[in-house]
C-alpha cells in the first residue's frame, strides 16, 4: 500500500485530497498544527469508511515539530510514496467581504516575513525533514501547492486576465516556493521523484473568505494527477488547469 502525508490536511483542498488518496487506496497521514483540529478531520474520513487515515501533528513553522512529525511518522512506517506540500496562507485582511491587498509601497517587512515562513520556510523544513523516507520509496513524489498568482511571466504580460490583481506579498511567497521546487527537481534528477509546482485554481474555501469560484474536489483532483504520476510523467514543471486546460502546463 503506497502512503502520502499532506501537510495542512485538516480542512479544504488538503482534507479533500486526503479523502480522495484513500479513494485511491493509499495509506494517507493527515498533517494539522491543531491536534484537535486533525483528530477530528481523521474521525470523519474513519467514519465514511476509510480506515487509513491516520494523524500527526505538525507545525511547518517550527523546526522541532516537523522533527517530531518526521519521527512520529517514522514509526508508523519505514517508506514514504507522496509529498505534498499544501499548508499556507496569503496573510490578507478582510474588511467584509473586501481583501486589503498588500502593497509594494506600504506592507511592513514583517508581513512578508509571515506568510514566507508557512509558504516557503515551512515547505523546506518538511521537505528536507521527509526526504529520507521519499527516497525509500520506488517512486516517490513531491507535490507542492502554488498558484498561478506566483508566475512572473503572467503577471508581466498587460494581458493577463488577473493581470490588475497584484498581492505582493501572497504573490511573491509563490514565486519564490516556484524556484524552490525548480531547483529540487533539477537536484533530484537522477532519483525517479517527480517534484512538481500545481495550482489548485480558485477554490471556494476558508482561504479566501469562500469567495473561490471552483469546488475542492476539483481542486484536489489536480493535485492528485501529479502525486500519482507515472515513470513518464513530468518533472519541474508548473501547472494551473484555471490558465491552461489543454495541458495545465503554465510558465514560470
Amino acid at each position: 500500500m503506497k502512503t502520502a502525508f499532506i501537510t495542512g490536511a485538516n480542512k479544504g483542498i488538503g482534507f479533500e485530497t486526503a479523502r480522495q488518496l484513500l479513494q485511491q487506496g493509499y495509506r494517507v497521514f493527515i498533517g494539522s498544527r491543531d491536534r484537535k483540529r486533525g483528530i477530528e478531520a481523521v474521525e470523519k474520513l474513519i467514519s465514511e469508511g476509510f480506515s487509513n487515515a491516520e494523524f500527526i501533528q505538525i507545525d511547518v513553522t517550527d523546526t522541532e515539530s516537523v522533527e517530531r512529525a518526521r519521527a512520529s511518522l517514522g514509526e508508523k512506517t519505514d517508506t514514504l510514496d507522496v509529498l505534498i506540500n499544501n499548508s499556507g496562507i496569503n496573510g490578507i485582511e478582510f474588511d467584509g467581504d473586501k481583501p486589503l491587498m498588500h502593497t509594494a509601497t506600504e506592507t511592513d517587512v514583517t508581513k512578508f516575513r509571515e506568510v514566507f515562513e508557512v509558504n516557503v520556510f515551512g515547505v523546506v523544513n518538511v521537505t528536507q525533514a521527509f526526504l529520507d523516507l521519499l527516497k525509500k520509496s520506488d517512486e516517490p513524489r513531491i507535490v507542492n501547492v502554488s498558484s498561478s498568482q506566483g508566475s512572473l511571466t503572467l503577471h508581466s504580460d498587460p494581458d493577463f486576465i488577473h493581470y490588475r490583481h497584484k498581492g505582493v506579498v501572497y504573490q511573491s511567497s509563490k514565486a519564490a516556493l516556484n524556484m524552490y521546487t525548480l531547483v529540487l527537481a533539477y537536484e533530484l534528477r537522477d532519483l525517479p521523484f517527480k517534484v512538481n509546482a500545481v495550482s489548485p485554481g480558485s477554490t471556494k474555501t476558508d482561504f479566501n473568505h469562500q469567495l473561490g469560484q471552483g469546488s475542492v474536489e476539483d481542486a484536489a483532483r489536480r493535485i492528485i494527477k501529479y502525486a500519482t504520476i507515472g515513470s513518464d510523467g513530468p518533472t519541474g514543471k508548473f501547472f494551473s488547469e484555471d490558465m491552461n486546460p489543454e495541458t495545465g502546463e503554465i510558465p514560470w
